[in-house]
């Protein structure tokens, strides 16, 4: 382990977990979600009232912050907390699913990524060194290996070519991580192939990293999918090292993750439903431009403790109707908030011993069908 980080597992209700994650910036209680600030920044939402939600950690991007602003200008401003004005732990994702995602003519070798930037057209060069030293300047608590990522369904040769060289980038990246304080995760690949993943799993835990996390996954693949991915893979990972589900995801899916023994999360979806008029409750989801909601005074959810439940679904509503950027910062804060005491509610379950319980209760209600079914006007 790195000076400054462990993992205490505090307690354990089948295989869901309750833990301690602690780093140089803090400690956070497990299971945990971050919220995604891509770019340094949680869309729409500052980050004083991002730390008002309940989040503990906080994910940016090495991709998008090497390309914009530069690590070097994160480097000089004290680093990626610092940057943003964050006093919580922090976790790059080392951007190998956005070079496959967003990049130009994307060529991949066994040396890396080369690919032209999606702002400007400039060329670029991800390899394993490149995006270990990129990491170490930006300086977030936790670092990601370079992974290969590939889109989903894939022939099995293609996933299996792309998770052993994956595995050979993430001996790359141990070997060439050299910022003592900042901890530096492995990544499993494998797609939807239960032994391509157990591969991945075992080999990484041979390697040697203090924590890991599974990848390629909520890329289209359905729920069951996941769940079998991540129950051939999880049992293969150390149970004292966090795991992180990377990119996950849906509520009902961290419930789900949580109960293979998933303790990370992060996601885009708060923000980006916030943005978009949908908002998560635990009595299920609520969009806000459907009529039944414009005479409506009821709170998006009562005994929610964010700024957006102050006000009357009648007027996040209007906002959204009248296309003002509170209706969307409003959501977004409130999904954000929603999705901290849902980790929260699976943790107290995993201390009180009735996870099984709670689980069933939440995915009872979660995707519950209300009164939305009315017409949007």
């Amino acid at each position: 382990m790195q000076p400054g980080f462990s993992f205490q597992l505090n307690a354990s209700d089948g295989p869901a977990r309750a833990g301690t994650l602690t780093t140089p910036h803090g400690s956070v209680p497990t299971p945990l979600f971050m919220p995604v600030a891509t770019a340094a920044t949680v869309k729409g939402v500052d980050i004083g009232r991002v730390a008002d939600t309940g989040a503990g950690m906080i994910l940016a991007n090495a991709y998008h912050l090497h390309l914009r602003p530069g690590e070097n200008a994160v480097d000089r401003a004290g680093g990626l907390a610092a940057f943003m004005g964050w006093h919580g732990p922090t976790l790059t994702d080392s951007g190998g699913f956005q070079v496959f995602s967003l990049a130009r003519q994307v060529k991949v070798n066994e040396q890396g990524a080369f690919f032209r930037s999606h702002l400007d057209g400039s060329p670029v060069e991800f390899t394993p060194e490149a995006s270990m030293r990129i990491q170490e300047r930006i300086g977030a608590d936790v670092a990601m290996q370079l992974d290969h990522v590939v889109a989903l369904p894939a022939p099995r040769d293609v996933v299996a070519d792309a998770m052993r060289r994956s595995l050979r980038w993430a001996e790359r990246c141990r070997a060439a991580h050299a910022r003592p304080e900042q901890a530096l995760f492995g990544i499993v690949q494998g797609g939807l192939e239960p032994d391509l993943r157990q591969e991945s799993a075992e080999r990484l835990r041979e390697i040697g990293f203090p924590g890991y996390a599974v990848g390629g996954l909520s890329v289209g693949e359905g729920p069951e999918a996941m769940d079998r991915a991540l129950r051939a893979t999880v049992p293969h990972l150390p149970a004292d090292r966090p795991r992180y589900l990377m990119g996950v995801g849906q509520p009902r899916d961290i419930i789900e993750a949580v109960a293979t023994g998933i303790d990370m999360f992060d996601c885009v979806l708060p923000t980006r439903c916030g943005r978009n008029s949908l908002v998560y409750t635990f009595a299920g989801q609520v969009r806000l431009r459907n009529a039944c909601h414009a005479a409506d005074p009821r709170p998006l959810e009562e005994g929610c403790p964010c700024p957006a439940c102050r006000h009357g679904r009648d007027y996040v509503r209007h906002l959204f109707m009248a296309g003002e950027m509170l209706g969307p910062i409003l959501a977004s804060i409130h999904n954000l908030t929603f999705y901290q005491r849902l980790v929260a509610r699976l943790r107290q379950a995993v201390l009180a011993g009735t996870f099984a319980e709670t689980r069933r209760d939440l995915l009872a209600t979660l995707d519950a069908a209300g009164p939305d079914e009315a017409p949007t006007a």
